[in-house]
């Protein structure tokens, strides 16, 4: 009979340390899963940026034949900028 409780106690201690060596394995695959999870969001943001200034530089110039209308744009846009600008200094 104690030898039967020896041989249960030993099972028990080897499935602990099973368990424990698993459980260590997951934690560190848990953390690791984390940070790359983290640098995907950060991709995900740098290049959400990048679609947004290309959209922004799509819509100014279209074509070779728009950048004479972009500029021509930008420039009216200064304009009123500076126009604005005058009338906060007064």
């Amino acid at each position: 009979m104690v030898e039967d409780i020896r041989d249960a106690v030993t099972r028990l201690i080897q499935a602990y340390e099973t368990e424990r060596a698993e459980n260590e394995r997951l934690r560190t695959e848990l953390e690791e899963c984390r940070r790359t999870n983290e640098d995907s969001r950060k991709r995900i943001s740098e290049l959400e940026k990048k679609i947004d200034s290309l959209k922004l530089a799509d819509a100014v110039v279209t074509t070779s034949a728009g950048r004479k209308e972009a500029r021509e744009r930008i420039d009216r846009m200064i304009q009123t900028i500076d126009k604005c600008i005058s009338l906060v200094e007064i």
